[in-house]
């Protein structure tokens, strides 16, 4: 009898035993992260995300996958950042302010036209902590946090004809981001702006739907916008900023070791990719000119084209309470 009842003692254990391996195998398992890029492996955007991976890796120094989406294998950054806010498919992934606005009035306008001056003033607001103030909003209102700041591309205007003063550009049927601000300092330039999805602009200039667009370098090499509007007009009119964010759904559940690394690693890949994409910018230009793929044609009139923005943009800061952060950025 006293035999029968270890035996059957060992046996609940080990049942035991059995039913639990799995989720003690579970909880040892090794984490794994979900990112998401529109490009390969060769654009900025998906080098800085890279590069994010690595760092986390190095400061959490315990086991941790990623699976990083390339390609618009997931869709575009407008249902990155959509996937973000519910916590779901996507964890991290760098996202054009542009697409925060459904959730954050005040998010596009660190991307609006002349906001920076060049690389270098976007790098010295980025680091004095400016931007806090909208990285805040953008936390509380879309549960996605901004962890980095990667971008630093000089935007121009690529169009299926020349153009170099601003007599020439009204009228210019030009595809804009989908955030106000982008449609009314445009407007106020003398051009037509519209909203098309990014992924469509090649074929809605193809189609005669619009003559141009704007974008920098990277873009414009990776989209092969060069092939239906070889016209690179030097406007530089904006210094591409594009958040490195963060589910803030996913990082609640992290260890807090894990946490902290995510939030220095995506200062880290923010500035790297900022320097990944300001040095390549130049050169990917030259390149594609080089090659007969474009014709770079210098814009006469850029400080006419910012004084005629200028009063569209004072009054859009007003609008969404970001005049404190305007006047700060502009005297930076």
């Amino acid at each position: 009898m006293k035999r029968r009842q270890v035996l059957f003692g060992l046996g609940a254990v080990s049942a035991t035993a059995i039913v639990a391996g799995p989720s003690i195998l579970r909880a040892q398992a090794p984490i794994t992260l979900n990112g998401a890029s529109q490009f390969n492996d060769d654009h900025a955007f998906t080098k800085a995300l890279v590069r994010f991976e690595e760092r986390v890796k190095a400061l959490y120094g315990k086991p941790i996958n990623f699976n990083l989406h390339k390609n618009s294998s997931l869709g575009l950054e407008k249902q990155y950042f959509e996937y973000m806010a519910q916590g779901r498919a996507v964890d991290y992934a760098i996202v054009s302010p542009a697409h925060m606005s459904t959730f954050a009035r005040s998010a596009p306008f660190i991307d609006a036209p002349f906001v920076f001056r060049d690389v270098e003033h976007m790098g010295k607001v980025v680091k004095a902590g400016m931007l806090k103030p909208i990285e805040e909003e953008v936390e509380k209102r879309a549960g996605v946090r901004l962890i980095g700041h990667a971008g630093g591309g000089t935007r121009n205007i690529f169009a299926n004809k020349p153009f170099k003063n601003i007599a020439e550009m009204r009228g210019l049927k030009v595809r804009v981001q989908g955030a106000p601000i982008w449609s009314r300092t445009f407007s106020a330039v003398g051009m037509s702006p519209t909203v098309i999805a990014y992924n469509e602009v090649y074929n809605a200039i193809q189609n005669g739907v619009i003559q141009a667009g704007e974008n920098e370098a990277a873009g414009v090499e990776a989209m092969k916008f060069y092939e239906v509007a070889p016209n690179l007009v030097l406007t530089q009119h904006a210094v591409s900023i594009r958040p490195l964010c963060f589910s803030m759904k996913t990082l609640g559940t992290l260890p807090k070791d894990l946490q902290d690394a995510i939030i220095q690693a995506g200062t880290e890949g923010g500035e790297y990719g900022r320097q990944v994409e300001s040095s390549e910018d130049g050169q990917k230009l030259e390149a594609l000119e080089k090659a007969g793929r474009l014709k770079r044609i210098a814009f006469e009139e850029r400080d006419q084209m910012k004084k005629l923005t200028d009063p569209v943009m004072a009054a859009y800061a007003k609008e969404i309470g970001a005049e404190g952060v305007f006047g700060q950025v502009n005297s930076a």
